[in-house]
């Protein structure tokens, strides 16, 4: 993927780029989560500027603290785990670049064991970002994303954390399949048929039409997994919110918030791949500046 270069990606390294992304597109992602449970939602702009007319432009990082941690260990892991797999795939068939079918694997296995990582956050994530959609007195109003942890362990059971895991797995395999499949084809494609400089513009347009697939392709299962997520009651059940929503709403259900979720997860993908080509890069200058030091003698790494 990206990080077949000199120097492996650091396991944290996909998980602190996709961190910082969401610093930047947490208000479109809260909207999106708002949008999704919401059974007759206006446009997303419209939505959005409701929200932040009614309780100010700084509740649209309400749930910030969760969007972090959830980035910290779901991204962490399927970028991680990606990079783990893709080089023992290597390593076993003997090739310095992958095949499509290998890729695909590979970012699938990790993706479905992210799912799992992340489920917890990803509670705690739903349910802080639509909280701002209900009325005060339904609102869970957890202070931050360990409070709601303890909370819903506490008042709930550890057994809530598994909500809406089935769809979890299957949005996350899906959405590193479709983001990770996606940008290196596009990026060998883009650099094989313009002759293009491996640069920020390459990185752009690659991880753009990765946040475009991955978005249309995870949009089913993520108004599942926010729509059981967010449920309290013990019927919750993936089975019982599809029939109840295809009653009331129809199948266009499934799509809901698909603009948000585009404007949330394409610049998302852009930043998240910008960035991580960034600190690999920045990663391969620290490790070039330690091999000089030390065949100078400048500073032995073995004394430090």
């Amino acid at each position: 993927m990206v990080a077949t270069k000199k120097q492996s990606q650091p396991f944290w390294l996909g998980g602190a780029a996709a961190s910082m992304a969401a610093c930047f597109t947490h208000p479109i992602d809260q909207t999106k989560y708002r949008m999704q449970v919401m059974q007759k939602p206006p446009n997303m702009l419209r939505t959005l500027l409701t929200f932040a007319s009614r309780d100010g432009i700084r509740s649209l990082w309400w749930g910030i603290s969760a969007s972090m941690l959830r980035q910290s260990t779901y991204s962490t892991a399927r970028f991680g785990l990606y990079n783990y797999f893709a080089k023992a795939a290597r390593q076993r068939t003997g090739q310095q670049r992958l095949s499509s079918s290998w890729e695909i694997a590979c970012a699938a296995l990790a993706g479905g064991m992210a799912g799992v990582v992340g489920n917890p956050t990803e509670v705690a994530l739903v349910r802080m970002c639509a909280d701002g959609a209900k009325a005060p007195g339904q609102r869970f109003a957890y202070k931050h994303a360990f409070d709601a942890l303890l909370r819903i362990s506490r008042e709930e059971g550890v057994a809530t954390f598994s909500r809406g895991l089935a769809p979890n797995i299957v949005r996350s395999v899906i959405m590193n399949v479709s983001q990770i499949a996606t940008y290196s084809a596009a990026k060998r494609q883009l650099l094989s048929t313009f002759d293009l400089e491996d640069g920020m513009p390459v990185h752009f347009l690659a991880s753009l039409l990765a946040g475009t697939v991955a978005t249309t392709a995870c949009a089913p299962a993520d108004v599942l997994k926010s729509r059981v997520q967010n449920a309290v009651a013990v019927d919750g059940s993936v089975v019982n919110i599809v029939t109840e929503s295809l009653r009331t709403e129809g199948p266009r259900f499934l799509m809901r918030g698909w603009t948000p979720a585009w404007l949330r997860l394409a610049p998302n993908t852009v930043l998240t791949f910008v960035f991580i080509e960034q600190l690999q890069k920045l990663v391969n200058m620290s490790q070039d500046a330690r091999e000089t030091r030390s065949a100078t003698g400048v500073i032995s790494p073995q004394k430090l």
